[in-house]
């Protein structure tokens, strides 16, 4: 049995590891060890306990304001400590965060094989965002295998000049996690969400934290603002944590009588707010593949994406930060029903729920346990998520 260590620090590395980590436990030729960094402390928690998981090693680094040095530097220092004497023969990585790039610099550090899961997404500009941009691409040139979402992400770790021997095109395990979710979520997880199936307003459902969205915050706001005067229109915003985000949004959006805030939401209730809403408007990375799954038209608040397939597809669409944008993008979607539906009824790109098969497959090819493994090739149709909720994998069982 291989000791693979799982490094995880955020809720979206939590929730894209959960179906890899429960199917490495289900696997007798795995013993998965998850090593926490704590980066996001309570949002990391709440989204592990959604999956009955715990981590193995928590190395708590989390402390109040600290900058992106502090971040990556207590990461580095506390899995340094760790990996050595846990004897790993592999460390899964996921994404872009500070959390990936200190555990794939550990890990090679240790000269243990870096295995990066969500590989090969790329903005093409270093500095948005930031700092995942560069994150990412630091650790695509120190891993050892790509597991790549899209056939797009492995084209871009193929021109980096990553061999294709060393690249797996597996889904995204984001749609994996979400098929769960969808059937398991049962309420929305805050007192002021309960009347929202009864409520027979569209539901705009909202989120703003990126770093790169600082500085356009309060045009945000104020866009939410307009669009909730809108007639049969509430919107929803889960509001980030960050002392940031909320200075600059709540003055704006906190006493609206058409916009409900609430905290940041637990992984399940946030699916199912997700499933309740009409349209999502977010600069979160997770909306820009969880809302095409669900077939909910997605206006995406950035100027470039590392995810264009949806772009592409035409159920997600970049509308930039300004509020004037904003506005008119989400009163078009609300006014024109045609435009509604191809955004609606668009292909999903990201996953046919195999991802997480397809993923513990690759590793037991690396280590010469298993067959190639045949990839994820886009093209399934929106209804394919629903259709496949009745299949769940066994792992998936909480």
């Amino acid at each position: 049995m291989r000791t693979i260590a799982v490094v995880l620090g955020t809720r979206p590395e939590a929730i894209k590891f959960a179906p890899v980590i429960r199917a490495l436990k289900e696997d007798p030729r795995f013993d998965p060890v998850v090593i926490s960094t704590g980066q996001h402390r309570q949002m990391l928690d709440e989204a592990l306990h959604a999956f009955n998981l715990k981590p193995d090693i928590d190395l708590g680094i989390m402390a109040p304001r600290q900058t992106l040095s502090q971040v990556t530097y207590r990461a580095i220092r506390g899995l340094s400590e760790k990996l050595g004497p846990l004897g790993a023969e592999a460390v899964l990585v996921h994404g872009d965060t500070a959390t990936t790039l200190a555990g794939g610099l550990s890990a090679f550090h240790h000269r243990i094989p870096v295995v990066h899961v969500e590989a090969g997404l790329r903005s093409g500009n270093l500095h948005s965002p930031f700092p995942e941009e560069a994150n990412r691409r630091l650790v695509g040139q120190i891993a050892d295998l790509h597991l790549a979402p899209t056939p797009g992400n492995s084209a871009n770790l193929i021109r980096e000049g990553i061999s294709p021997h060393r690249i797996v095109v597996t889904g995204n395990t984001v749609i994996d996690a979400l098929r769960w979710a969808s059937q398991t979520a049962n309420d929305y997880g805050h007192p002021a969400l309960e009347d929202l199936d009864r409520d027979p307003r569209r539901i705009v459902l909202a989120s703003a934290h990126r770093r790169e969205s600082w500085n356009n915050l309060p045009e945000i706001a104020h866009a939410l603002a307009r669009i909730a005067t809108e007639p049969g229109i509430r919107v929803v915003t889960p509001l980030h944590r960050n002392p940031v985000v909320r200075e600059a949004m709540l003055p704006v959006i906190g006493n609206h009588p058409n916009i409900t805030v609430v905290d940041p939401l637990p992984y399940l209730p946030f699916c199912r707010l997700m499933q309740r809403s009409d349209i999502i408007v977010s600069d979160s990375s997770g909306s820009e593949e969880e809302g095409p799954a669900l077939g909910k038209p997605t206006l995406v608040l950035r100027d470039i994406t590392e995810r264009p397939e949806a772009v592409i597809a035409g159920t997600a669409r970049l509308v930039g930060r300004t509020t004037e944008g904003i506005t008119a993008e989400v009163i078009r979607l609300l006014s024109d029903a045609e435009a509604y539906r191809r955004m609606a009824t668009a292909a999903n790109p990201y996953g046919d729920g195999k991802a997480t098969e397809r993923s513990v497959a690759a590793l037991a090819h690396f280590f010469d346990e298993g067959p190639a493994v045949m990839p994820f090739v886009p093209g399934s149709a929106i209804d394919q998520l629903s259709a496949e909720l009745a299949d769940l994998p066994a792992y998936m069982n909480v």
